[in-house]
């Protein structure tokens, strides 16, 4: 899974003090409804936030419930949510699943995935077309407050830089490493606070090292200082 896993684990508590010491203490709360919450994620793909928030701003505007989703026609769809980008895949994309989910489950409705073991929960969402670990690890952590730890760009890099991802790993892989270097109860606002960390301070062009509080902690910034 990764190598040196008990130095990076090391690294969690001071990091972890530190972020929630910058940017405060963050409780979980739901934000959308678990089937809102993958739609949206399938939206956000590849895409920033404005822009996924304006497509689903207007496909709930649009339509009044999924089944008008699921019914729609299809080029109607695609030009409702076109903001987000690659409209003309996600269109049929998010149509494609909300017939699955009612094909296998006889509703539009993903309640049922906060009962599945996690493992279980995780591998029926990853089946589904265009839904990939993050999107699944989000609308676990987020919709049912289930211990799955979301990797977006941010946390990527982020945990790349500070040493708890080793380099070059893939997103994809890298779910399994944040989930065995952080406590499961803590995923929800670790992840937050990386995400914010990584927008504020450690972005990508430009890291803002002389503002940042985990410089003692941060494999990135320790050899840039023995380069120079």
């Amino acid at each position: 899974m990764s190598d040196n896993l008990d130095q990076r684990r090391s690294k969690y508590a001071p990091v972890a003090a530190a972020l929630r010491a910058l940017y405060g203490a963050i409780d979980w709360r739901r934000g959308l409804p678990p089937l809102d919450e993958l739609v949206d994620c399938i939206l956000s793909q590849n895409t920033s936030d404005t822009n996924r928030d304006k497509a689903f701003d207007a496909l709930k505007a649009r339509y009044p419930t999924w089944e008008a989703v699921r019914d729609a026609d299809t080029d109607e769809l695609i030009e409702v949510i076109r903001p987000a980008g690659l409209a003309n895949q996600k269109g049929p994309r998010i149509q494609d699943v909300l017939r699955r989910i009612e094909a296998e489950r006889g509703a539009l409705n993903i309640d049922f995935l906060n009962d599945l073991p996690l493992a279980e929960a995780k591998t029926w969402l990853t089946n589904l077309n265009g839904v990939g670990p993050k999107t699944a690890a989000i609308v676990l952590c987020f919709a049912f407050n289930r211990p799955a730890f979301p990797v977006d760009t941010h946390v990527h890099r982020v945990g790349q830089r500070i040493g708890f991802l080793p380099q070059g790993i893939s997103a994809e892989k890298a779910h399994d490493v944040m989930e065995a270097l952080v406590p499961p109860a803590d995923y929800y606002a670790f992840h937050i606070h990386l995400i914010t960390h990584g927008r504020q301070i450690c972005q990508a062009r430009a890291p803002k090292c002389e503002r940042c509080p985990l410089t003692d902690y941060c494999d990135y910034y320790q050899k840039a200082r023995r380069d120079l």
